[in-house]
């Protein structure tokens, strides 16, 4: 791990840890002499990782991110029980399913979760980060469907487009803060097998990628000093991916129909421009 944030002794604070991509980073950093707090709001996950580290300095709290007050809770039980925070990890999310005219619950649960906590635990959290004036990192858990926005679960593609739109306003912010030593990443999962994904599968699908592999190629791409952290998985290769981004912007630039790689008219054209060849800058 080369970010300056990422060495023994710092601390870092994981939201939704319990599971899946944020229980692998919170090995990894534990692994590399991080002192870690796992939150999360399945109290039974959070107490199965609590004991799985119980040996190693790590602490789990429960929060909801979904409510600031509890996030301003964990914010204030991290600092008195490790004195300061360095590194900060909003990965919580849920996707219980959404559709345009559907079920109210599930759009204001995925938006408070998925997007407010990710908003609200930079604004509680960051602000005495930024003030200690020593390195620090946060990472913003997105999503490939906030860019190139599928059909099919459009709370989710709103929450994880609006993650996309503030971690870049906030690296902004931060590089242009005289004596600012803190930074902001945007991670975008490929295929990941977790709880989030299964769908009562119990076996990781050959197509996926893990947790662990997912947090390793992360912490790659940070040593290298990258915004956006573009994760391929074993289906799906960054070339791919950067055409159905660039497709995606095109929508706007050629004034085509909204998500026009899924409609009938443009399916041949948007087969032959995955075929062309283009390139990628990670293969």
């Amino acid at each position: 791990m080369s970010s300056a944030a990422l060495k023994a002794g710092s601390v870092a604070v994981i939201t939704g840890g319990a599971s899946g991509i944020g229980l692998a980073a919170a090995r990894r950093f534990l692994d590399s002499g991080l002192k870690v707090c796992i939150a999360d709001r399945d109290l039974d996950r959070l107490m199965a990782a609590g004991a799985q580290f119980a040996e190693r300095d790590c602490i789990v709290a429960p929060c909801d991110v979904g409510n600031p007050e509890e996030l301003r809770k964990l914010e204030q039980t991290v600092r008195e029980h490790f004195g300061h925070i360095d590194v900060l990890m909003n990965n919580a999310g849920i996707q219980p399913g959404s559709q345009i005219f559907g079920a109210q619950a599930n759009w204001d649960d995925v938006i408070a979760v998925n997007l407010m906590g990710v908003i609200n635990g930079t604004r509680i959290f960051a602000p005495n980060i930024i003030d200690q004036g020593t390195p620090g990192l946060i990472i913003n858990t997105g999503s490939k469907q906030g860019i190139t926005t599928p059909p099919g679960d459009p709370a989710y593609n709103v929450a994880k487009a609006g993650v996309k739109v503030f971690t870049e306003a906030l690296q902004h912010e931060l590089r242009s803060r005289d004596g600012c030593h803190v930074s902001a990443h945007l991670l975008i999962p490929g295929f990941v097998f977790t709880g989030l994904t299964a769908r009562g599968r119990v076996e990781k699908p050959e197509g996926a990628w893990t947790p662990e592999q997912t947090v390793d190629f992360m912490l790659e791409r940070l040593g290298e000093g990258d915004f956006y952290i573009l994760c391929p998985d074993n289906e799906v290769a960054r070339a791919t991916d950067e055409k159905r981004i660039a497709w995606a912007a095109q929508d706007i630039i050629e004034n085509r129909p909204p998500l026009s790689r899924w409609h009938p008219d443009y399916a041949e054209r948007f087969a032959a421009f995955l075929k062309e060849d283009r390139g990628g800058r990670h293969g």
